[in-house]
């Protein structure tokens, strides 16, 4: 028998940028950062929970589970358990095995940070450098959602490098330059497309000239196969469904690009095959696909704001597709449709004005009505007590436990209860007042982390806040 020499073996392994050796799981430690308040309400005997693992949650469409969940705030903000301040970057927060993964970025570090989901305290931290600036005058931190399989994260920063590390103690697993290896010149807003993972394979919005979308193996990060050309990256995250019966992942390409291109991509991720595209991305220079597709069934919604508007389509069983709509009535930016009973619903425009809540109907296309809900509030700020009158702006809707659940771009929580005829506001709180309050809030085993991405009007840093939203049968 060929015997092995481990040095071989290790510099085997350190090619791939993987640690050969094992490091022990650290326990949780408080950080000057964190201020805790109070532990969290007992879970319902027969709460049903799900851990959010990935962009836009467990179904990857922004529909949970979860119940029973508080939807009751008694004109004040739910408990606050734990806050902690946080750098730059829109990356909404992960949660998974007890965990909370906030990926951001700290002077000129992108930092990902491990943290208990009860307590906040710190597992672990790990930080690499970043020179990223935005041309645009943005956050100069990371935009995309940490992802997990249960042992590994996975991160995506805005300089296009991945990092899989492993959960429990941090350790780096390996990592890859993708802007660098794949000829990759900056989109307009640095990398915002999430991975997505699938099977054995983490994909990847890539936007190369000889691979649109890119699937890596997971456990080594060496590429799979490459689908597609010429699209650019757009900002969307990429999408798995089983339609008719077959595995499918619908990734939503075009971001800057001269002349101006992209569309959806339908592609089998186990072949790695493109079954067929669809050119959807408006013709002026700066713009982006920005939405995740919306999957129902067989039929698959995108939507962009800045020309061609939203389409439906159907797949069909032999990988062909034909049109059923399109039309310019809801007009999504970046965040993405909720599909309820046959009707999508979604906010409408660029915002932050003018950028209406819009309802539609699923089949035909039809507009059931749009409205531009608004609040006025006395904040204290800085300057002394102020009133405002706010609309919702971008806001991000999570659709649980029969209701929706808004979070608005400046920081209000909101229940409504949404059907064709029109809306119901349930119940509202604001829960701070600061600008750019972009990200998804992940929502898991009752608690909501949100994060304030701005620095408030009453001056208190960017943070991550865990409200409890445990409710009671």
């Amino acid at each position: 028998m060929n015997k092995i020499c481990p040095l071989v073996i290790f510099f085997a392994f350190a090619a791939l940028g993987i640690h050969a050796h094992a490091q022990t799981a650290p326990e949780p430690k408080p950080q000057k950062e964190l201020k805790f308040y109070a532990a969290p309400k007992t879970l319902a005997k027969d709460a049903v929970t799900q851990e959010w693992r990935n962009f836009l949650g467990a179904t990857h469409n922004a529909i949970s589970t979860e119940t029973p969940i508080l939807k009751k705030f008694n004109k004040k903000p739910p408990a606050i358990v734990w806050e902690m301040e946080r750098g730059e970057g829109y990356a909404s927060p992960a949660v998974v095995s007890g965990r909370v993964l906030l990926f951001h970025r700290i002077e000129q570090n992108e930092v990902i940070e491990c943290l208990h989901a009860e307590t906040g305290q710190r597992y672990w931290k790990y930080s690499y450098p970043t020179s990223y600036r935005d041309s645009y005058g943005f956050s100069g931190g990371p935009r995309c959602q940490p992802i997990s399989d249960g042992e590994r994260v996975y991160t995506y920063g805005a300089e296009g490098k991945i990092h899989c590390l492993k959960l429990t103690t941090g350790q780096v697993l390996w990592k890859r330059d993708v802007l660098k290896e794949f000829k990759i010149t900056q989109n307009f807003f640095g990398i915002g497309a999430t991975p997505l993972l699938e099977g054995n394979l983490i994909i990847v919005n890539v936007g190369a000239e000889n691979s649109s979308v890119a699937g890596l193996d997971k456990l080594t990060g060496k590429t799979v196969w490459g689908v597609g050309k010429e699209w650019t990256a757009g900002y969307a995250s990429p999408i798995p469904a089983t339609v008719n019966g077959k595995r499918r992942v619908f990734v939503f390409t075009g971001g800057a690009s001269s002349p101006s291109t992209g569309g959806l991509i339908c592609l089998d991720p186990v072949e790695g095959k493109e079954i067929f595209r669809f050119p959807w991305r408006a013709r002026r220079r700066e713009s982006v696909n920005a939405s995740s597709p919306v999957v129902i069934g067989n039929q698959v919604y995108i939507s962009e704001c800045y020309g061609p508007g939203g389409a439906l389509l159907e797949v069909k069983p032999d990988g062909t597709f034909r049109e059923v709509w399109s039309n310019q009535t809801l007009n999504t930016h970046f965040m993405t449709a909720i599909h309820k009973n046959g009707y999508l619903y979604g906010i409408s425009g660029h915002g932050p004005q003018n950028a209406p809540l819009v309802c539609i109907e699923l089949k035909t296309g039809k507009e059931m009505w749009r409205a531009e809900p608004d609040w006025e509030d006395t904040f204290k700020t800085e300057a002394g007590e102020r009133k405002y009158r706010l609309s919702a702006g971008l806001a991000s809707l999570i659709l649980v436990d029969g209701e929706c659940l808004m979070l608005t771009e400046y920081g209000r929580l909101v229940w409504l209860d949404l059907n064709p005829t029109g809306y119901k506001e349930t119940d509202t709180v604001p829960l701070f007042l600061a600008r750019e309050t972009w990200s998804m809030p992940a929502l898991s085993r009752g608690l909501l982390y949100v994060s304030q991405n701005n620095r408030a009007e009453d001056g208190k840093p960017a943070r991550l806040l865990c409200y409890d939203l445990r409710g009671k049968r």
